[in-house]
């Protein structure tokens, strides 16, 4: 494994490619906690992860998460939201798109910085409000 990249390293890669790595960091997340919640056929395990892994999911998890991050992580949030370039799938809209990038962003950036125990602090506060993760 590469070690951390700095603050002034991560920033310098554009909020869109930080969007593709976070992309992936999240789904690795999300993909290990759905497999945890319960043992069940892969078929449940992928619908369940396509419901979670997608920008309307996403752009709920940042409504979760905006309050408590701190302002270096608005920043970098923001800075893939308001990213350029990015084209909006049929079955999505705009405002949940973008969002989903700066989620995504923020998400890319926490792990080449190697900020693991943050990463893992946001992730908990998510799906703490999801109901497949709180069952009684």
């Amino acid at each position: 494994m590469n070690s951390p990249l700095t603050s002034s390293e991560a920033k310098q890669y554009s909020p869109l490619a930080l969007a593709f790595l976070g992309d992936s960091v999240y789904e690795i997340l999300m993909r290990d906690a759905i497999l945890r919640s319960a043992n069940m056929p892969a078929a449940q395990l992928h619908s369940l992860k396509i419901k979670r892994v997608c920008a309307a999911y996403q752009a709920k998890a940042v409504d979760i998460i905006l309050p408590v991050l701190t302002e270096e992580e608005t920043t970098i949030y923001k800075r893939g939201r308001n990213a350029t370039g990015n084209s909006v799938p049929k079955n999505g809209n705009a405002a949940d798109y973008h969002k989903a990038t700066g989620f995504e962003t923020l998400f890319g950036y926490l792990h080449l910085t190697g900020n693991v125990q943050r990463l893992h602090e946001l992730f908990d506060t998510i799906i703490q409000t999801d109901e497949l993760f709180n069952k009684e």
